[in-house]
């Protein structure tokens, strides 16, 4: 079994590459069709990187399951969370150091840092288990103190 990348580390590598793409877009198309862009992609890959967390569970997702996955963004000290409330249906916690936004700022991309990021976290749950969704109302990435995450598991949901 080979051992994953840690996400930090695939993340900064992914940027390496996305930075200049998205810089030559901006100046290709402009900023804001740029955005558009990016955004959709990255959506896209997270839809994607969701189904195959699901498929690695053999399609027997959980809040539970989706609890433990945390440890893969948590790595190597990247996050630093407290957590607030965990049930079958509940994962409530707040980000309090993101070196996701750290290694983005220091590599001057912190524009595009929520993009890169923060908006993989609720649409991971559209391709690992769409009873999951995320509610958040602030991030690091965009100045906050912390980032707020209030992830729910609605069993009533048709899939």
């Amino acid at each position: 079994m080979t051992e994953e990348i840690p996400t930090l580390t695939k993340r900064k590598l992914q940027a390496q590459v996305i930075g200049p793409i998205f810089m030559e877009m901006v100046e290709q198309i402009g900023e804001q069709r740029a955005v558009e862009i990016l955004d959709a992609a990255i959506r896209k890959a997270a839809v994607v990187e969701g189904r195959y967390f699901a498929e690695k569970a053999g399609g027997q997702t959980s809040m539970a399951d989706f609890i433990k996955l945390y440890q893969n963004w948590t790595n190597d000290g990247a996050l630093e969370m407290k957590v607030l409330q965990t049930s079958d249906t509940v994962f409530d916690f707040d980000i309090t150091r993101c070196q996701y936004a750290e290694t983005y700022k220091e590599m001057g991309l912190e524009k595009i840092g929520h993009l890169l990021s923060c908006n993989r976290d609720g649409t991971f749950c559209q391709g690992y288990d769409q009873k999951i969704s995320l509610v958040r109302k602030q991030t690091i990435m965009e100045g906050a103190p912390c980032c707020t995450f209030r992830y729910r598991y609605n069993d009533s949901l048709a899939v």
